[in-house]
């Protein structure tokens, strides 16, 4: 018989057969957690007492600690608002200053609320989850704060000019709750309220409007989903001077339904269930996914199309296409101005800026001028208000540098920068390209030595996502750097297919029967990495999380010769059972339902923990985990390590008591996490 865990509990359901490791899905049974406490001394002894761990260790935290990182903010009023951890401030604190303070060099805060001093106070384990500030005076906003570092928060009223909580302020207790303002004093809530008001995957299927100084008990059901959806809640955008109520309906993690307040009623969008639905000013934005025939023309997935909100509602179909997909080419990002639309845009993965201006004879596009290597980043400062907004600037070598700009403005000023964390000298960003098992051709990036020895004995790692349309995009890591490339490692990024690099046909060539092109596609990067000698089996060392845990554990069971090490954080691996674990419901529109018979026959061929044997010689493998992570199930990682332990494969296993789905709460849990990984790393491939 299987069980489920619902509570901490063990309980019995339907699917996992005859599974001897099911009593570690119980999160906080004693039991288990005193398995995780003897599997994380094992790991700690042997990793810690490696010569790598502690200077990198030390390094890291560092970093993590260090001034000079760049203080990123988001404008409050007249204010600029940062969350920051450091050495003292381990928990961190929520600070603001002013616009021309932060332009200097040395900016002076003010701190508007010190977590660490909260939690001290209230014997509290609070994470800083982020605050939503109440349009148009920006003096009250809604705090969310989670205990460990968890999906669930608590919900808190705060008042910024006096920066105190509210006595009598907006309050809602511990759970998966979406909340934003719809007036001074209401909000719409989603959120858990008792029996039957949650769905399958674990989040809210109810929306209510609350109006100040009553229960929550009492607040008003303004829309009710189905329990099989994934979740429902509220989204209010004030745009230029119009205002927007939408309740979203997920029915699945990729489609739903959006409805949109008119008059004093809800309205159904006719707009496919897929795309993405937006506002900006007084226009309706619409993001495909697929195909869309409409109005005489057939919009193709990936493309962006506008229209008047009242022209939409008085049922014109006249779509503005805002952008066109290429083969190569697809939406990455958009900022919204006061006057424009900037679109980000992936040019075989590289980033590429256009103004979009809307005019008597319709929109015009203009190529923005940037800087033609790495990532950008584009955001508004001010909302929509004004013309200003933040570009970013990135790419593996190149510390993050943070600009100012404005429309019209002359050249973008350039505000934070920061410092080279590792020794860039001496190292080359290479774009490569192979041709997957069924011919499609998917890049890779390639971080090494100029002149690199070809010799199949460099010390590789080699990182991987491939799901949820998330794109991999060169970036700025000083971890990665200090920690591998400057101590003369390879590092490799792969841009598979699953992630959107290339737009909405990327990651949909490999949903659910066909995610096996995923793990084709990563498994021909390391072929390729070993044929052209960069490194080999016994040197390649791989590494992701989440989605990314998964792709591991899939490469770990499938094609186990080619690699020397495996790095498994926060995965998933056991997929009979991952829809019945937490949030695990909710990614079916990703991976399929393994309750039905068809699609269990495809999810089976890869599911890791269905696929191990004992007779099979595996790469020595490191799986870490949360305790606290309430989205995938840390039972995932328990099970697997339990499993190959049994088997008699050699398997390392470290599991933090908190830090939620990222693994760690604070920059020293971060720090001692990415060490142990490391540390693993060079003791492997060496």
């Amino acid at each position: 018989m299987a069980v489920s865990v619902q509570g901490g509990a063990v309980a019995a359901a339907d699917g996992g057969g005859d599974d001897p490791y099911l009593w570690l899905e119980a999160v906080d049974d004693a039991k288990a957690l005193d398995w995780v406490r003897s599997r994380n001394a094992v790991a700690t002894q042997e990793l810690e007492a490696s010569p790598d761990f502690k200077p990198i260790h030390d390094r890291l935290l560092t970093i993590l600690d260090s001034e000079a990182r760049i203080p990123y903010v988001t404008k409050i009023g007249d204010r600029y608002y940062n969350f920051w951890r450091d050495a003292k401030q381990v928990r961190g604190i929520w600070r603001r200053t002013t616009v021309e303070e932060y332009a200097k060099a040395e900016p002076v805060w003010e701190t508007v609320l010190d977590l660490d001093a909260l939690a001290a106070a209230e014997h509290e384990n609070w994470v800083w989850k982020g605050a939503d500030c109440r349009h148009p005076d920006y003096q009250r906003c809604l705090l969310q704060l989670s205990r460990g570092g968890g999906d669930a928060v608590v919900i808190r009223e705060f008042d910024l000019l006096t920066r105190a909580f509210v006595s009598d302020g907006f309050v809602a207790p511990e759970a998966k709750t979406d909340i934003t303002w719809a007036g001074p004093d209401e909000v719409y809530i989603a959120s858990d309220f008792g029996p039957g008001s949650l769905t399958d995957s674990g989040y809210p299927r109810i929306v209510r409007k609350w109006q100040r100084g009553t229960p929550l008990a009492d607040a008003v059901d303004v829309f009710a989903g189905a329990k099989e959806d994934v979740a429902s809640s509220a989204l209010v955008i004030d745009s230029g001077g119009h205002h927007h109520e939408m309740i979203r309906r997920a029915t699945t993690f990729y489609s739903g339904e959006n409805w949109l307040k008119v008059g004093d009623r809800f309205e159904l969008l006719n707009v496919p269930d897929d795309a993405q639905v937006g506002f900006w000013r007084d226009q309706l934005t619409i993001e495909l996914r697929s195909d869309w025939a409409i109005g005489g023309e057939i919009h193709p997935g990936g493309a962006l199309l506008a229209i008047a909100v009242a022209d939409f509602l008085a049922g014109q179909r006249a779509f503005a296409t805002l952008y066109t997909p290429g083969p190569r080419k697809s939406l990455s990002g958009l900022a919204g101005l006061k006057s424009a639309l900037i679109v980000n845009e992936l040019d075989n993965v590289r980033s590429r800026l256009y103004l979009l201006k809307p005019g008597r004879d319709g929109w015009t596009r203009t190529p923005i001028e940037a800087p033609a290597f790495g990532a950008l980043g584009v955001s508004a400062i001010d909302d929509d208000s004004s013309d200003d907004y933040w570009l970013t600037v990135t790419d593996f070598l190149t510390p993050t540098t943070l600009y100012r700009a404005s429309l019209g403005g002359g050249a973008a000023q350039r505000l934070k920068a920061l410092p080279p964390f590792f020794d860039a000298g001496g190292l080359d960003i290479v774009q490569h390209e192979v041709t997957s098992k069924d011919g499609t051709r998917v890049p890779y990036f390639q971080v090494s030595r100029k002149g690199l020895k070809l010799d199949g004995r460099n010390p590789t790692l080699l990182y991987g996502y491939g799901g949820f349309e998330v794109s991999m995009l060169p970036s700025y890591s000083a971890g990665v750097g200090a920690s591998w490339l400057e101590r003369g490692g390879v590092y490799v990024l792969a841009n598979i297919r699953g992630g959107g690099e290339f737009g909405p046909a990327w990651h949909q060539a490999a949903l659910k029967a066909n995610r096996q092109r995923a793990y084709d596609d990563f498994i021909t990067i390391a072929e390729d990495l070993a044929k052209r000698k960069v490194t080999s089996p016994k040197h390649l060392g791989i590494q992701g999380g989440s989605n990314g845990g998964l792709l591991m554990g899939v490469m770990l069971t499938q094609r186990p010769e080619l690699f020397g090490a495996v790095v498994c954080q926060v995965p998933l691996l056991d997929m009979r059972r991952y829809h019945q674990l937490l949030a695990g419901a909710s990614w079916m529109g990703e991976y399929g339902n393994p309750d039905i018979p068809e699609e269990w026959a495809w999810i089976a061929k890869y599911s890791p923990y269905q696929n191990l044997k004992p007779d099979t010689k595996y790469p020595r493998v490191l799986f870490t985990t949360s305790t606290r992570d309430d989205r995938v199930h840390p039972g995932h990682a328990r099970k697997m390590a339990a499993r190959m332990a049994q088997q008699g494969h050699d398997v390392l296993y470290y599991e933090n008591i908190e830090g939620g789905h990222g693994g760690a709460a604070n920059n020293p849990q971060l720090a001692r996490m990415g060490a142990l990984a490391y540390a693993f790393l060079w003791q492997q491939l060496k």
